[in-house]
């Protein structure tokens, strides 16, 4: 197969098309194209008086040799690299323990389903609840009011990017293709065929939780156990090795290799691991607020006239602006035609994120508008102190929603001008169970609400009207990623101070996102089958 790049066609191109540009590039007659898929397609909307589709091709042809010589300078034609993915190990008939995986979002589903396919038949740790009964405790939050600590946006089977726009994007560096092997179990697991080729592809939660359901299964039915509403408070070490957890019933279970795939807001085990001496160190983060805009607003700057075009579907962007007091503020989490939902996991607090569903058919876009900040300058008393740092500003946007679980808003102009927000305008916030108008200059530190007033108008002028005087923020945004890192070795991924301990995904702060820490929990499980193989207990 050949591997063939940068094809431009028009949006509304017929199918043929495709076949007429890779017979007018190579310059053959059509009895010598054997066959053509599409690897990649992405929107080039550079121009938006012409906006194209940008294809990336793996085409069969007669003579492959004569191609490839005749087009050795050509950095487009090349031959298509095995994106096929290869099992590392296999485990022993007498396998004498198996492995143990705490958490089931993408990181621990992922360790747990090659695991699985491995035949080490592991057994899956969840504090929360089976997808579709969690579906159910989060609308608790988001229609009443009502939190369960244990069963939320952040906890349950498949993690918090089951509540999320469910994009299968990264800009890891992926040499052995594994963000592939990703997308074909999700495919297999009910995914459209479409999240192969697209070069943004997503899914949505709605799709999300029959997928989540149905890998599930597959574990089980290759001899893994999953156990929800099993929290692990505490791990057993013996010598600097792992030897076994303990759940929240009391009970006991020995293991020697124990994957940690947490998410990010696993608190009180991040807190139980730095006890038991497990190395923890502090580590980057962000922190904002929501923004709404109308999507047709969105559509528009980026699209121009094609604005509406179905095969373009909802309009995304992505923005960065360094303000003037050191800060970068950046877009996060960008949800075309979405909501924003509801995301604390404890009680007193209020946190805001996207989701959308597949069709992004919303009325609004939202994102987060983002700072990032250091231990180093923000919050330097220690390994945990990120997590302080996030419960004092979640605290606050508590209290200036009214203690009720409403989130704290303000309009764009309003919080521009520096005054409080009295009613809506053209946009109406997303946010359930309620936005409370407010003025947000107290919902995040002075140096984060100075470089968000900068970056807003800056942004307006790569995306016109993104300053919309009636366009919403909603407060606040605190979860984007791990605020401390499970440090681990390079060479076998291990704690670096506590053997038979796997750190794993974003909650461990090696991910960022649903399809990294999917990859990252291929690796790790990997990792832990090549060990179990050889004997090696640490």
């Amino acid at each position: 197969m050949l591997r063939f790049t940068e094809i431009k066609l028009p949006l509304d191109h017929p199918e043929s098309a495709i076949k007429a540009a890779i017979l007018g590039r190579l310059g053959i007659p059509a009895e010598d194209l054997i066959r053509h898929v599409v690897f990649k397609r992405g929107v080039d909307a550079r121009k938006k008086r012409d906006i194209r589709f940008t294809y990336t091709l793996d085409v069969e042809v007669r003579d492959e040799a004569a191609i490839l010589e005749r087009f050795k300078n050509d950095p487009h034609v090349k031959p298509a690299p095995d994106t096929s993915y290869h099992f590392v190990a296999q485990a022993p008939q007498n396998l004498a323990s198996r492995p143990v995986v705490i958490g089931m979002g993408p990181a621990g589903l992922f360790a747990g389903l090659i695991l699985a396919q491995m035949g080490f038949r592991p057994l899956i740790l969840e504090r929360g609840k089976a997808v579709r009964e969690r579906t159910k405790d989060t609308w608790g939050l988001w229609r009443q009011g009502v939190l369960d600590p244990e069963s939320n946006v952040q906890f349950g089977e498949g993690g918090a990017g089951t509540f999320s726009d469910g994009k299968l994007y990264s800009q890891i560096k992926d040499p052995r293709h594994l963000s592939r092997k990703v997308l074909e179990e999700f495919v297999k697991a009910g995914a459209p065929e479409e999240i192969l080729y697209e070069s943004h592809p997503h899914i949505g939660t709605f799709r999300l939780v029959g997928m989540v359901e149905k890998m599930r299964e597959t574990i089980q039915a290759l001899g893994g156990e999953i156990r929800f509403g099993s929290r692990v408070d505490d791990i057993e070490i013996e010598n600097g090795k792992i030897c076994g957890v303990v759940l929240g019933s009391g009970e006991r279970i020995a293991t020697h290799h124990l994957v940690i795939a947490i998410g990010h807001s696993a608190r009180d085990t991040f807190e139980m691991l730095h006890r038991r001496g497990v190395y923890i160190e502090a580590k980057p983060f962000s922190i904002g607020l929501r923004i709404e805009h109308p999507q047709s607003l969105i559509d528009r700057a980026r699209y121009g006239d094609s604005a509406g075009n179905p095969l373009l579907g909802a309009a995304d962007y992505k923005l960065v602006h360094h303000a003037s007091n050191g800060r970068s503020v950046y877009s996060f989490c960008m949800c075309p035609g979405g909501t924003v939902v509801a995301a604390t996991s404890e009680a007193g607090r209020v946190v805001t994120n996207g989701m959308s569903q597949y069709s992004r058919n919303e009325r609004n876009a939202n994102s987060g508008i983002v700072v990032g900040i250091t231990p180093e300058h923000d919050y330097p008393n220690g390994p945990l102190a990120g997590i302080e740092f996030q419960r004092r500003w979640e605290s606050r946007a508590f209290e200036l929603g009214g203690e009720n679980y409403c989130a704290p808003g303000q309009l764009v102009g309003d919080f521009l001008a520096g005054k409080p927000s009295t009613k809506f305008g053209e946009v109406q916030p997303s946010y359930t169970p309620g936005v409370h108008l407010t003025d947000l200059s107290t919902a995040l530190p002075d140096y984060a609400i100075a470089a968000i007033r900068e970056a807003l108008p800056a942004f307006a002028k790569q995306i016109k009207g993104f300053d919309l005087a009636d366009a919403v923020l909603t407060g606040v945004e605190t979860r984007t990623s791990s605020p401390v890192r499970i440090k681990r070795r390079d060479d076998d991924l291990q704690s670096v101070n506590t053997q038979g301990l796997y750190p794993s995904g974003e909650g461990a702060g090696y991910a960022g996102g649903i399809l990294s820490a999917a990859v990252d929990g291929i690796k790790v499980a990997e990792t832990v089958a090549l060990r179990i193989v050889t004997g090696l207990r640490g």
